[in-house]
């Protein structure tokens, strides 16, 4: 499985796009690399870049990058809203699948050593990356910005952790940059009815996790109160890992609150976004919307959207693309401009396109396809398919029962119910293209060549793993569809009553598939050589196509007493 880390470099430059164009250039340049997106800011005068990749992909393009940056970005001239000290501000590493963060750490630091030795950029490592507590901050690492930078990389306390610490011309064009390694960071900015920056900030105080100053008396103009170290005494805001001001886009004509929620499994959006429309609203402003910066996990959308939607009372297992518009419109993510899920929800993005599955045909031409002189889609993707469809069937009463009149007391109770036949749709689904790749497997490995002894050993084995995973899948069907007939049972014993010969037809579906996948089984187990692993599947095989018969009689059964009274 392919180590992916992603890396979300920030350059400050936002305004000139050729310039920006030569940066990308410069990054795309390694060809393995995928770059998702590139969002500049003229009123920040920053573009934030999002690529992924295997791990030294990624770091050879961000090299080349943050090379390009410091030829064309000269730091000496840079103005812009947001804090910065560097060409290339920040170099976060984030790692995305099958890498630990230990081992983006060693990525991070991998990147920082060559960017101090070769590019001779004074380099601070920040976040996860860091050497010391203090230097895990970015804003300690950034304080006082590119123009203090010529006084800290040459004091003992802020030397660079790479790269030069005495200033020079060479500095004074580039800055310096901070590489980390850390967890995903959602860049987020909410929009408000106002145009003062004064009462945005007062707005991020309040709830970013470094709130602020205590002072005595007036709360804005006071003496700062110290604490015993002659530090001073902060008051936290309410947000956890959440770091935010106030500022005003001259772009939209709006002030906004910018946020970096840096660990969205303690503050997701959706939290930080209704924290701030409290806040706002006790000072008499009112939120208008927000702004994603970047991209997003696909889980934080779908979490937003279910949490709006629990607000109002409705059921949560619906399809993903209507959470996904829901999460869209509760967070007002489309005032600015259009948001689209393909674009901005990482998943999305590096979805392999070129790859051409059964499930993304229209009815038509998946029934065509069937139909044709090709053996796949065969039995058993039509056996997947067709359990989806009936465990679909069993969210669908769940639904109606969840938002019909008279039973609001008990949309909780159906949605759960939707939400547990979206689980096995969803997975039954992914069976109709995981059947069929597990025939074309097959036919593969029957193609090896078998010219030496080496190579009919090695052909002997390949058809022994294709024909097992051939087994084990339509048994996954089975089991994935089984249980599926729980929800149209219980969707027959006390769903909706109008709806209950749609649960009827949901097991019947799910009992199909059962056993149109356990004739796959019994074929494909036909000759296998693995005896003890074949006992085991099949009697797991004959088993749940009896369980499914008891279940399917007793849903008819119930579903025929309701019909006729």
């Amino acid at each position: 499985m392919k180590k992916i880390i992603e890396c979300v470099p920030n350059f400050s430059e936002g305004r000139d796009m050729s310039i920006i164009k030569e940066i990308t250039n410069a990054i795309e340049s390694v060809a393995e690399i995928s770059l998702l997106d590139v969002d500049p800011g003229k009123a920040t005068n920053r573009t934030v870049v999002t690529f992924v990749g295997e791990p030294d992909d990624v770091i050879e393009a961000a090299f080349r990058g943050m090379q390009k940056a410091a030829e064309l970005i000269d730091m000496s001239q840079h103005h812009g809203e947001h804090p910065r000290f560097g060409a290339t501000d920040v170099c976060p590493l984030v790692p995305v699948a099958n890498v630990t963060m230990e081992e983006a750490v060693e990525y991070a630091r991998k990147l920082a050593k060559r960017v101090g030795e070769e590019l001779e950029i004074p380099v601070f490592c920040y976040e996860f990356a860091a050497f010391n507590e203090k230097r895990r901050s970015l804003a300690n690492c950034r304080s006082g910005e590119y123009e203090a930078l010529k006084e800290r990389i040459s004091s003992d306390e802020w030397k660079p952790d790479f790269g030069p610490a005495t200033w020079n011309e060479k500095i004074a064009g580039s800055g310096a940059t901070a590489i980390g390694a850390r967890n995903f960071l959602i860049a987020y900015n909410i929009n408000l009815n106002t145009t003062s920056t004064r009462r945005a900030n007062a707005i991020a105080f309040d709830v970013r996790e470094a709130g602020r100053v205590k002072r005595e008396g007036n709360p804005v103009t006071g003496k700062i109160v110290n604490d015993e170290n002659g530090e001073p005494v902060r008051i936290p805001g309410t947000l956890k890992k959440t770091r935010a001001i106030g500022w005003y886009i001259e772009e939209y004509g709006v002030a906004q609150i910018s946020m970096n929620l840096t660990d969205i499994t303690v503050t997701p959006v959706h939290v930080a976004f209704d924290e701030v429309v409290d806040k706002a609203g006790e000072r008499g402003i009112r939120v208008t919307g927000s702004e994603l910066v970047g991209l997003i996990p696909l889980q934080a959308m779908l979490d937003a959207g279910k949490y709006f939607l629990k607000k109002q009372e409705r059921s949560t297992g619906i399809s993903d693309e209507e959470i996904i518009k829901i999460a869209v419109k509760s967070l007002g993510l489309d005032e600015l401009y259009p948001f689209d899920p393909k674009k901005k929800i990482i998943e999305y993005v590096i979805e392999d396109k070129s790859a051409k599955k059964l499930i993304d045909m229209t009815l038509t031409r998946f029934k065509d396809e069937t139909a044709s002189e090709s053996p796949a889609p065969g039995g058993g993707s039509i056996s997947a398919y067709v359990g989806a469809l009936g465990a679909a069937l069993g969210s669908m009463v769940a639904n109606l029962s969840a938002h019909k009149r008279g039973w609001d007391a008990r949309w909780e109770e159906f949605s759960d119910w939707a939400e547990k036949g979206k689980t096995y749709h969803s997975a039954l689904l992914n069976c109709v293209d995981e059947d069929t790749d597990a025939f074309n497997k097959i036919m593969a490995a029957f193609g090896l060549p078998k010219s030496s002894e080496q190579e009919i050993a090695e052909r002997k084995q390949a058809i022994h793993d294709a024909t097992k995973n051939a087994i084990e899948v339509p048994l996954k069907v089975m089991q994935l569809a089984h249980d599926s007939l729980e929800v149209m049972a219980a969707m027959a014993d006390f769903g909706n009553p109008n709806s209950v010969s749609d649960a009827g037809v949901g097991a019947l579906c799910a009992r199909t598939a059962v056993e149109g996948a356990y004739l796959n089984v019994k074929i494909n187990a036909a000759g296998f050589g693995d005896k003890a692993f074949l006992e085991t599947a099949i009697q797991k095989a004959e088993d749940l196509l009896n369980s499914a018969r008891e279940k399917e009689n007793w849903i008819l059964k119930t579903v025929h007493e309701k019909i006729e009274g």
